[in-house]
């Protein structure tokens, strides 16, 4: 099992912001999935790394044990849980992911 940590440890670690999801970001696979995406982009994250957990039965099964954190979606920044798709909204909503998110890009 060390060796899928490492690897969602590897995700998560390579990318700034990574949103763990059912879908793409295109073509959601649940509503708060799409919730998430939404938050995102009004928050002006307009790159970030995705990863569709629906491909990939063994991060799918993995994550919640490494995150704890038992739903999808969720979403890591500079390698740590944020949350998910209600709290990606709150922050949202008080303009707190979209100061944190325009830091990341600075700093980038």
């Amino acid at each position: 099992m060390n060796g899928i940590l490492d690897r969602i440890r590897q995700i998560i670690e390579g990318h700034g912001v990574v949103l763990f999801m059912k879908g793409t970001p295109e073509y959601p696979m649940c509503g708060f999935s799409a919730q998430a995406v939404e938050a995102l982009k009004k928050a002006g994250a307009g790159n970030y790394h995705f990863f569709n957990v629906l491909e990939d039965a063994e991060v799918r099964a993995n994550l919640p044990r490494f995150s704890n954190w038992q739903t999808f979606p969720q979403l890591f920044l500079n390698g740590e849980l944020i949350g998910g798709a209600d709290i990606l909204t709150e922050l949202q909503e008080c303009g707190e992911l979209t100061r944190i998110i325009s830091e990341l890009d600075q700093a980038a």
